[in-house]
């Protein structure tokens, strides 16, 4: 019997209509709409797709968005300026600067400069430290982690007692998500590159959050029966038989672990549509705080 499907297309929709709802209600009471506002720099493909992807959510949710497109040769006092002033906005309840940044530019000193009430990506300082302390909470938890955490609740699967591995260490998932999950009282394991006998770790897992970057690498026979499986991974592999000659995969082999987890996300359609869903659920939080409402 194979494992249920968490449809993150269907829940992220599900999302963005309740927020849709709440911005018209807000906009009924108050004559003001949440806003934010994205930072690019440079012109890699990825990063324009993505932005224009969250402009578009923004449009879809009644959202009002505000584009700072800046050249590669920007200089960090330049990037640093343009932060300041969408600090001082009172349009602007969420700043987002696209990552990476091009190297000569301090990604650390950027992320620090953006006002603590407007970071919707939740990487500010504080706010990962926050998350990283017991009976502390953060005002923004970062998009990615949040959306997984989600994905559990909206699916009926506890938390709080389980085994909960998390494989990967990086600061922009596999770190956060660890925190969420032991805020969550799960019983919680970081797996990483030097992890001894990875498959026999991955196999206590109830609850496994895969976020590693490694297409496929964890196989069916390293899941434990029943277990719910959130791959956050997104690689393009070689596919002759796609037109576009590569087909996107997680890091989990999908097919070979559905075939014994208890509910699993796919790669696309899992994780993926939750990250841009928790920014915009970010926004409007950024946006009940301005009026005292949240």
């Amino acid at each position: 019997m194979s494992a249920a499907l968490i449809d993150g297309k269907a829940i992220a929709a599900t999302i963005r209509g309740e927020i849709r709802d709440s911005v018209q209600d807000l906009e009924a009471h108050h004559g003001r709409v949440p806003g934010l506002a994205t930072v690019l720099v440079g012109q890699r493909k990825d990063s324009e797709t993505y932005v224009r992807m969250k402009k578009r959510a923004c449009a879809e949710v009644g959202i009002a968005s505000f584009g700072h497109e800046l050249p590669e040769d920007v200089s960090q006092d330049e990037l640093l300026a343009v932060v300041a002033g969408l600090n001082a906005d009172p349009e602007v309840h969420g700043i987002l600067v696209q990552l990476p940044l091009p190297d000569h530019i301090d990604d650390e000193a950027v992320l620090a400069a953006i006002s603590l009430e407007k970071d919707v990506d939740g990487f500010h300082p504080l706010n990962i430290g926050r998350l990283s302390m017991k009976r502390r909470e953060p005002l923004f938890v970062p998009c990615t982690p949040k959306g997984c955490i989600e994905l559990l609740d909206r699916s009926g699967i506890e938390i709080a007692g389980r085994n909960a591995v998390v494989l990967g260490r990086s600061n922009i998932v596999g770190l956060p998500v660890a925190m969420l999950l032991l805020h969550r009282n799960a019983t919680l394991t970081v797996c990483h590159s030097r992890t001894a006998d990875l498959p026999a770790m991955v196999r206590q897992a109830d609850i496994l959050v895969a976020a590693v970057g490694r297409p496929e690498m964890v196989k069916g026979d390293w899941i434990k029966p029943g277990a719910a499986v959130i791959d956050v991974g997104v690689n393009a592999v070689d596919d002759a038989s796609d037109p576009r000659g590569y087909r996107l995969v997680g890091d989990v082999d999908f097919e070979a672990a559905r075939a014994v987890a208890g509910h699993i996300t796919p790669v696309p359609g899992g994780v993926g549509p939750m990250t841009i869903a928790m920014l915009l659920q970010n926004t409007l939080a950024g946006f009940k705080r301005s009026l005292g409402a949240a």
